[in-house]
């Protein structure tokens, strides 16, 4: 028993399973702040350029 507890004391590739969903997860998050900056600023450029070819037709 005590040489089962220390393995698992030991074992930490629950850890780095934990780590690498924690990078995952704050990659995500900064995917998806830039893409909805994108977004807006995409949104504005069609915009202008819808406006530009109203007035030229």
């Amino acid at each position: 028993m005590k040489n089962l507890f220390s393995r698992f004391v030991k074992d930490e590739s629950g850890a780095t399973a934990i780590e690498y969903g924690l990078i995952a997860g704050l990659l995500s998050i900064v995917i998806l702040g830039a893409l909805q900056l994108t977004g807006t600023t995409l949104d504005g450029v069609f915009s202008k350029i819808n406006t530009e070819v109203g007035k030229a037709g």
